[in-house]
């Protein structure tokens, strides 16, 4: 039998790096984004993997990228609580008249 490689395998684990990468260097939306992909595709691919394995190679490079697509969204969501917090405890210093602007 001639195997081949998975069908999207590459681009779970492309999705998987994206959205640890982007997540820590520019902001936890894009890296939500790219992991929810990943995640998806990973569903897809692994439906085809196991409807027929032994025409498949490149499974582990599924497995790989969920593992990092579900890294990235966790650290998407600690980024999202962390901003809430700092934009929660910034309104609640204003409010409580802490920051007045007078030294």
């Amino acid at each position: 039998m001639n195997q081949q490689p998975l069908p999207g395998a590459s681009t779970v684990l492309t999705m998987g790096i994206l959205s640890i990468v982007l997540t820590l260097v520019c902001c936890g939306p894009f890296g939500a984004i790219f992991s929810i992909i990943g995640l998806v595709k990973a569903k897809t691919a692994t439906q085809l993997y196991e409807q027929s394995p032994e025409n498949y190679t490149d499974y582990s490079n599924v497995k790989t990228g969920k593992i990092l697509s579900y890294v990235g969204l966790a650290l998407a969501l600690v980024y999202l609580v962390l901003t809430i917090l700092y934009f929660g405890l910034i309104v609640a210093a204003i409010t409580t008249g802490e920051l007045s602007g007078e030294f």
